[in-house]
């Protein structure tokens, strides 16, 4: 299916010469510098060298410790879309999201009418690449909210008792998308393809070169909190939560280079031919 799709809008784009630009969405966290300390130079430079035109990609850089409707989340986004889409003539956007970004995304689709400048947005994206989104929500968000050992463990990855650490409680999860949220079992369709990435498990050897990709003490963090998750893992999201809403594009197994699995951190990341499978998409 995405297969066809992608050929579709190949065609599509040849004939009424669309300009194609890309948008890098981060995760939960206040990342005003996320093009260095959340993507990195490497993956950015990499997967815009698929581009017609290289300078045609906006870097997001918002407070995503809020709920995701708030303006410093979605109102955030809105506004470095717009602007991007405006000024540079953007009529094929194609969306980058990692983790909670996914949220924060599939809100202003759900949700056209809630801001003025969403429809724009809408109508120009062709789809959106959703890296290990946290659809339904993790465990780890529920153990950092109530006390546990999570909240010092994965403070580097949640922060601690932000509202966008509850928001990703399974519980608070399923009520936005039951009620707020399109895109998952027994809710509409989004408008736009939400196409996601699913990471499966977490390596974290010492002897394994392929750990050290996107830092190993940050794999040898996950493969700690993998324990609390289901064996179909990425250390941080399972399985069944990064493939709830939207399609399946691919699990990491399938097309990452010798058939290694993505870290939650590592799907961030220019790891394993990840970037070049992305660059290739636009």
């Amino acid at each position: 299916m995405r297969k066809v799709v992608l050929s579709l809008g190949i065609l599509v784009s040849s004939v009424t010469w669309a300009v194609t630009g890309v948008a890098f969405v981060h995760g939960t966290g206040d990342h005003r510098g996320a093009g260095v300390e959340y993507w990195t130079s490497e993956f950015i430079n990499s997967v815009v060298s698929g581009l017609p035109d290289r300078s045609k990609y906006v870097v997001v850089a918002c407070d995503f410790t809020q709920y995701m409707w708030k303006d410093a989340a979605a109102g955030c986004l809105a506004n470095y879309l717009y602007n991007f889409i405006v000024s540079q003539g953007i009529d094929d956007l194609v969306v980058i999201t990692h983790s909670n970004g996914g949220n924060v995304i599939r809100w202003i689709l759900s949700n056209p009418t809630w801001d003025p400048r969403y429809p724009t947005i809408i109508n120009a994206i062709r789809w959106v690449n959703a890296l290990a989104p946290s659809s339904g929500g993790t465990p780890l968000a529920d153990a950092a909210i109530n006390g546990t050992v999570f909240e010092q463990g994965v403070a580097w990855l949640l922060g601690y008792k932000t509202d966008a650490v509850r928001q990703q409680q399974v519980s608070w999860m399923q009520y936005y998308n039951n009620n707020w949220l399109k895109g998952t079992p027994g809710r509409p369709s989004l408008p736009v393809g939400f196409w996601t990435v699913v990471g499966t498990d977490v390596e974290s050897a010492i002897w394994d070169p392929d750990s050290y990709c996107g830092g190993y003490q940050y794999n040898a963090a996950l493969e700690v909190t993998q324990e609390w998750l289901t064996s179909c893992s990425d250390g941080f999201l399972d399985c069944w939560s990064q493939k709830l809403a939207g399609s399946v594009w691919f699990y990491d197994y399938q097309y990452m280079a010798g058939g290694e699995p993505l870290s939650h951190q590592q799907s961030r990341r220019a790891c394993f031919g990840l970037d070049v499978i992305l660059r290739n998409d636009l």
